[in-house]
């Protein structure tokens, strides 16, 4: 049987003249410039990683559709995880509009920014979830562990729809108390609709980090979610503040060698394919076999 192709379900691009990334200041050095499209294709080409799912990375509407510009221009984007208001009284019709193009695939709000920790409970978000189950939506839940009991009710109340939880909802790895999070992140799994990146764990650790570093996240979260629920994403740029692109990726594939192959060619692929691809985006056909790509 072939493996499904190997897809990053959690990359960014952004151009910095746009000026809506309120958080990526001068001080974020290495990942304070422009990326694109030709700068993230080499490195897919040599991991034989066919396609990408591109995340938003500023709370605007124009910034999603410039990130679906790029992806009708970017043969490896396969779908589009957008930003919409989801608070906004016309919220539905937002969606609507964005969903219109079918490239789009989820949409995240940015709750771990927003002070109150229980925003993703406010019943008038009710609407806005509503229209991403209407059009095929998956949701993308950007939070830390304050953020989490929010999410459980907000879970409580969306029992079908897709729910992912991004960057394994951010544990303190530089700290030494993984507790809310460990009893957290069990009460998430335990709700039949959600599934977890495997990402953005290098940034949440101390510079120095190793794949021991990890090792109690990730054993922790394939305890919970179990391989077919996981799905192994880059954080590219944003993991460039720890580590190249390969460095995390190795200590991926270093963390989950124990697993069948079946179950790996979940994690790194077959998953994300599911979860996003299903019924949006485009099917990755064809691994990347060059490093070309046009900048838009």
């Amino acid at each position: 049987m072939t493996s499904p192709p190997r897809i990053d379900s959690h990359q960014h691009f952004w151009r910095l003249s746009r000026g809506d990334y309120g958080w990526l200041t001068p001080a974020l050095g290495p990942i304070h410039r422009d990326s694109e499209p030709a700068d993230l294709a080499p490195l897919l080409a040599a991991h034989d990683i066919a396609a990408t799912i591109l995340v938003q990375a500023a709370p605007t509407e124009a910034e999603t559709r410039f990130l679906l510009g790029l992806a009708a221009a970017t043969p490896f984007v396969a779908g589009v995880v957008g930003w919409a208001d989801f608070a906004a009284p016309d919220a539905p019709a937002r969606i609507a509009a964005l969903a219109a193009d079918p490239l789009l695939v989820g949409l995240r709000p940015m709750a771990q920014d927003i002070p109150d920790p229980g925003w993703l409970a406010r019943p008038d978000l009710a609407p806005a979830f509503a229209a991403l189950a209407r059009h095929g939506l998956v949701f993308d839940a950007l939070v830390k562990p304050p953020q989490i009991p929010a999410l459980l009710a907000l879970l409580d109340r969306e029992t079908r729809l897709p729910v992912v939880i991004d960057h394994g909802a951010k544990p303190d790895l530089a700290g030494t108390d993984l507790a809310q999070w460990r009893d957290g992140i069990a009460a998430l799994a335990a709700r039949p609709n959600t599934v977890c990146k495997l990402s953005g764990l290098v940034t949440e650790a101390r510079p120095g980090w190793t794949a021991a570093t990890l090792a109690p996240a990730v054993a922790h979260l394939l305890a919970c979610f179990g391989p077919q629920r996981l799905l192994w994403g880059s954080d590219w740029p944003v993991v460039t503040l720890r580590t190249p692109y390969a460095g995390w990726l190795a200590a991926a594939e270093r963390l989950t060698a124990t697993l069948s192959a079946a179950d790996r060619a979940a994690l790194f692929g077959g998953n994300a394919a599911r979860l996003y691809l299903a019924k949006r985006g485009r099917n990755p056909a064809k691994p990347v076999m060059d490093g070309s790509s046009s900048r838009s």
